[in-house]
């Protein structure tokens, strides 16, 4: 019986330990919910020219889409460090902030 109440035990110190690990991993949101306004965001994956998946620097991810048809991200890579400015959810304009 001593053996069952130190499993017991066990497994409830890891899954309380394992609950801040959860927290830290980050949240999908809706582009649209995100103000307007200027963004530092790590790509996480290229869609597409008019796509990217990023993680923005509060650990949130979200997709963004293109704003304008003279925005491309054919050129962006996973991992590279973007400058974007978000109005209604969609990309305006980015910098590429990621030395080639």
């Amino acid at each position: 019986m001593l053996s069952m109440n130190r499993t017991i035990s066990l497994l409830a110190f890891l899954l309380t330990s394992a609950a801040p690990l959860a927290a830290i991993a980050g949240t999908t949101v809706a582009a649209s919910s995100i103000p307007d306004g200027t963004y530092t965001v790590k790509v996480e994956k290229v869609v597409d020219a008019k796509h990217l998946a990023v993680a923005l620097d509060n650990g949130n991810e979200t997709t963004l889409g293109a704003g304008r048809a003279t925005v491309d991200f054919s050129k962006v890579q996973q991992n590279d460090q973007l400058k974007v400015s978000l109005i209604n959810g969609s990309v305006m304009v980015y910098a590429d902030l990621t030395a080639h």
